[in-house]
């Protein structure tokens, strides 16, 4: 399957690509910008969350990380 972006310049142009979708030859959707998306997501993300962690545990949880991460290269 291939995507294309498809600037329309003649309204005309919705009514033929209707059709092409409803013979089931196009699907035709939506481009959402990424930065809509991902706040999308985040908000999706924490809803499923029943606290949001605190910066301290943010944090703690980066150090972590980046503790791990710099002891196995320096090895």
């Amino acid at each position: 399957m291939e995507t294309l972006r498809i600037e329309i310049l003649d309204p005309k142009v919705k009514k033929l690509l209707k059709d092409l979708a409803n013979l089931n030859l196009i699907k035709i959707g939506k481009e959402i910008e990424p930065k809509v998306e991902f706040q999308e997501l985040l908000s999706s993300l924490r809803s499923k969350s029943e606290t949001a962690p605190s910066l301290d545990e943010i944090t703690r949880e980066v150090e972590e990380v980046r503790s791990l991460r710099y002891a196995t290269k320096t090895k």
